[in-house]
């Protein structure tokens, strides 16, 4: 598990990405599972990419109208890692070093994902990008929910109701289906990290298997355990 020194105490912050294709529940999930580790006594900070933090909201803006897209994958990763940049030194350092918990949706691995292995950006220039952006500040777990391509674009359709849909949204079924494929390999690739979640039922039913893992994964950490064992 990549952790920076803020893990040695039990009362660390600690830091949960989900991710994921569009449409697959990633913002549903974060909220369940807040209120969950709230009831439970945790104090929660919930936040997303692109954006989370003033800077990074503006860039999200820039990224999302898809303004960027003719400037290719490289131009794109740079202005993730800029919005990354500011959401963490804004907003998730600040968090974790508070002792807070952190549920941000999507993070570094869409960025890999997306412009790494779809968009063709070197690994070399991910990583650099990774290194200044983010640091040692990485997830302590990351839960990978997996949904079909169909189903996720359906879902998204039908949040985004008569909106156009957003620069990634837009993309061909192909697209996503590889989107699908590239995430279900992150698990295989960073197993000490990321879980694989089916994220194609009952929203109920997602959350309480992810509410397992986290409550597996932390044991040690959960600020009232015995409250956080009954609602388990």
């Amino acid at each position: 598990m990549n952790r920076d020194s803020r893990n040695a105490s039990h009362d660390a912050g600690r830091f949960i990405t989900f991710e994921g294709g569009e449409g697959s529940g990633k913002s549903t999930q974060i909220k369940l599972l807040a209120r969950r580790l709230g009831q439970a006594g945790v104090d929660v900070l919930t936040t997303r990419e692109p954006g989370g933090s003033p800077g990074a909201e503006a860039i999200r803006h820039v990224i999302l109208s898809g303004a960027a897209k003719p400037f290719g994958a490289d131009v794109e990763a740079m202005l993730f890692a800029a919005a990354r940049q500011d959401h963490v030194a804004r907003m998730i350092r600040p968090a974790l070093d508070a002792g807070r918990w952190v549920l941000c949706d999507r993070f570094l691995d869409s960025t890999q994902v997306y412009q790494g292995t779809l968009g063709k950006v070197g690994t070399r220039t991910l990583n650099a990008l990774e290194r200044v952006a983010v640091g040692a500040t990485r997830p302590d777990l990351t839960l990978i929910l997996d949904v079909p391509a169909e189903i996720g674009l359906a879902r998204a359709a039908f949040r985004r109701a008569e909106s156009s849909p957003d620069r990634f949204e837009g993309e061909e079924l192909a697209f996503h289906q590889q989107l699908r494929d590239a995430y279900r390999e992150l698990p295989q690739q960073h197993p000490e990290r990321c879980m694989l979640v089916d994220a194609a039922g009952d929203p109920e039913k997602v959350a309480d298997a992810i509410w397992r893992i986290v409550a597996a994964r932390f044991p040690a950490s959960n600020r009232a355990p015995e409250r956080a064992r009954a609602l388990a």
